[in-house]
């Protein structure tokens, strides 16, 4: 099978020989892909001329409705995403996070653009500027559409929620889209935008696929365009040094992947729930989708005193976890995403080893369910100790696998230099049940981190946990992180528009936001707005009620009906 492109509103097969792509479980060949003879100026043309006006004709609100009705259709047909996303190796849970977990962005997207986005064209920020003495001049900043079309090259580790959660806030900015999903796991994405294109719920243009290389796209973008990147940080600057996107100043979103850390408390002692907590995380972190998370604990920054408790906790539980076929429901850990993947952690991993002990995962001998350790992508979770914490490899190094490196801290000031060591993450955890430990941590490490998780016990039970990016907060971090974020709710929504300052007459800025401007005409009509349907409202209608004199016993009678009985309300001046 050969996988194809979307592009200029018809599906395209290149004749050209591709990339082999592989199963994880066992070697078989899964697809091939090459995206030679595509014009991809073309389809930026396409998204700009056909796409954009289509979607910039809804409002917010409509668009919003179109997200919610793709996550139903898409929902429904979920069970054909799992079937395909075993050959990625992902276990049940692994995919749930990736398909379920991606669609659930759409109905975020599509509830936060209802609820906290007019049903109009254009978006207010801040409150309106009143410039002159009279107020006959004034100003208000707006957020309208790019004219452009977003550029979203995402990484292997999540084909479809990585394509989605950048997808929901474009389409919902009014953008559309150009997708470039990583090659090894792109039959996934490919199987999902299929289902997307066939439900016809988008406008024609809204978004394209690219199954195989960009090829020159980037070298036509212009300054109305935005490209968002998953991906290696290497990578990321690379493409961030393109003439077009350099001379044009493009929008660029970069999320890389980071060194993330979870600082146990000093107030942790073993056998309390807070360092089961701790260890429970780890292990998950390491374990979830093989370690393949840009998010996943990479570091673990743990009292001195502690070290040799968590070590022996974190052996136990990694020595339980089961590794083989996804497809079997006693496995635990599946391949990674494929034999090159697994042979570029190998290289990282030995370069770790330098400076830092193996503790567990030693062994090249894998126990497999269901599974060859010669044809998968198979690998044992590696958990090491850093011998000299201030200068491990660990805070500069990231094998993107099932592998994270234990590294002992003196007191709070020495846990926040290490974790700051990290040149910038996605995310931080902190486990402690000392809200003083937790404040002074928080501050400290906040700079340094795009999410911090504080868990305890309190909240472990309902908590998302330390790895899972939510739509309604931002997705991002500085420095090595990228310097960028994405989601964030309508915070993301606005990376794909322009904020403008409109200034004018009151009367001008209320007919171009749609939103009643102080100083604007005032509609009295003899029927309050109150008795009107909401189609018969227009902006500016108003009531005004005759002049009349507010009594003492006004006040106490209204103090006794509301039982509001405030002093300040109350007591004669």
């Amino acid at each position: 099978m050969k996988l194809q492109s979307y592009a200029n509103g018809e599906w395209y097969q290149s004749s050209a020989s591709g990339i082999v792509l592989n199963n994880a479980i066992n070697g078989d060949l899964v697809a091939e892909i090459s995206s030679k003879g595509l014009d991809f100026q073309d389809m930026l043309n396409y998204g700009r001329n056909i796409g954009g006006p289509a979607l910039r004709h809804y409002t917010f609100h409509q668009r919003a409705l179109m997200l919610k009705e793709l996550g139903k259709y898409l929902m429904d047909r979920k069970e054909i995403f799992y079937q395909l996303s075993a050959a990625t190796g992902a276990t049940r849970t692994d995919s749930w996070i990736d398909i379920e977990g991606g669609i659930s962005t759409l109905f975020v997207f599509s509830g936060k653009g209802r609820r906290e986005m007019p049903n109009g064209h254009v978006y207010l920020d801040g409150n309106q500027e009143v410039i002159s003495r009279n107020g006959s001049f004034t100003a208000q900043h707006i957020y309208t559409p790019i004219h452009g079309v977003a550029v979203h090259i995402n990484a292997f580790n999540f084909p479809c929620w990585g394509m989605l959660e950048k997808m929901a806030p474009t389409l919902l900015a009014g953008v559309p889209a150009i997708v470039k999903p990583a090659s090894q796991t792109a039959y996934l994405t490919e199987l999902m935008v299929k289902h997307i294109i066939e439900s016809k719920i988008l406008p024609e243009g809204s978004v394209q696929l690219i199954s195989g290389s960009t090829g020159d796209l980037l070298h036509h973008l212009d300054f109305q365009d935005a490209v968002s990147f998953t991906g290696s940080a290497t990578t990321g600057l690379k493409l961030k040094q393109i003439p077009a996107i350099i001379n044009n100043s493009v929008r660029f979103f970069m999320e890389a992947d980071s060194l993330n850390c979870s600082i146990m408390g000093k107030d942790v002692e073993p056998g309390s729930d807070e360092f089961d907590l701790y260890i429970k995380e780890l292990s998950r972190e390491m374990t979830v989708k093989s370690g393949q998370k840009c998010t996943a604990i990479r570091r673990a920054i743990i009292p001195s005193d502690k070290l040799d408790a968590v070590a022996e906790a974190m052996i136990a539980r990694l020595s339980k976890t089961t590794l083989g076929n996804p497809s079997n429901e006693n496995v635990r850990m599946g391949p990674l995403a494929s034999i090159d993947q697994r042979e570029d952690v190998k290289q990282q991993l030995s370069k770790l080893t330098q400076d830092n002990e193996i503790l567990f995962g030693k062994s090249t001998e894998l126990e497999l369910l269901d599974a060859n350790a010669d044809k998968g992508a198979f690998m044992s979770p590696v958990l090491m100790c850093a011998e000299n914490p201030a200068t491990t490899s660990a805070h500069d190094i990231e094998a993107f696998g099932p592998i994270s490196t234990l590294i002992p801290y003196g007191d709070e000031e020495h846990a926040i230099q290490l974790a700051a060591l990290g040149k910038g993450s996605l995310v931080g955890s902190i486990i402690t049940d000392n809200s003083d430990i937790a404040t002074r941590l928080s501050i400290g490490a906040a700079a340094y981190h795009g999410r911090l998780l504080i868990l305890n016990s309190s909240c472990a039970k309902e908590s998302t946990g330390h790895g899972s990016p939510l739509p309604h907060l931002i997705h991002g971090g500085p420095g090595r992180a990228g310097g960028s974020e994405e989601m964030g709710g309508v915070r993301g929504v606005k990376h794909y528009m322009q904020r403008t300052a409109i200034q004018g007459s009151p009367d001008m800025l209320t007919a171009i936001t749609g939103s009643w401007m102080q100083g604007s005409q005032r509609k009295i009509d003899c029927v309050h707005p109150f008795k009107k349907r909401f189609n018969e409202l227009d902006i500016g209608d108003s009531v005004l009620t005759e002049k009349r004199t507010i009594t003492l016993d006004d006040i106490e009678a209204f103090a006794e009906l509301s039982g509001d009985k405030f002093y300040a309300h109350m007591d004669e001046a």
